[in-house]
């Protein structure tokens, strides 16, 4: 990429972090192919059998970044970093939502060494087959 065309993605990045959204869209063509490979990077560490795209993660991140009010970034490297950071936050937000509804969601634990528990008897009635009519 020409030096001039650089300098018109970091002027870019910067009227997109002050909230302006033309700038934001004139920004993702320029970002979405070193994005898109960040969150390669990130989906490869992920499980296997993981629903979410790279590309909807591109997309999620990039709302998260253009819609932070009075985002500063001072450069490329900085843009770039915190988008890392919110495709992090997005996938730990994801698997704890997955987690919370996989296993229970709402429902309260109950301790199984409280008062609550019932206690098994200690006599153990058995039935065979011969005395069950």
């Amino acid at each position: 990429m020409p030096e001039d065309a650089s300098g018109d993605v970091v002027d870019l990045m910067t009227r997109a972090g002050t909230g302006d959204p033309a700038a934001a869209d004139a920004l993702l063509p320029h970002v979405y192919d070193a994005l898109y490979a960040l969150a390669r990077r990130h989906m490869a560490r992920e499980p296997a059998g993981h629903t979410l795209q790279p590309t909807a993660l591109v997309h999620e991140a990039y709302l998260r970044l253009v819609g932070a009010q009075d985002a500063d970034w001072n450069g490329r490297g900085h843009f770039y970093a915190a988008a890392a950071q919110a495709m992090r936050r997005i996938l730990v937000e994801r698997a704890r939502r997955y987690g919370r509804d996989k296993h229970g969601g709402a429902r309260r634990r109950v301790p199984l060494d409280g008062p609550s528990r019932r206690r098994r008897s200690t006599s153990r009635r058995t039935c065979s087959p011969s005395t069950r009519r």
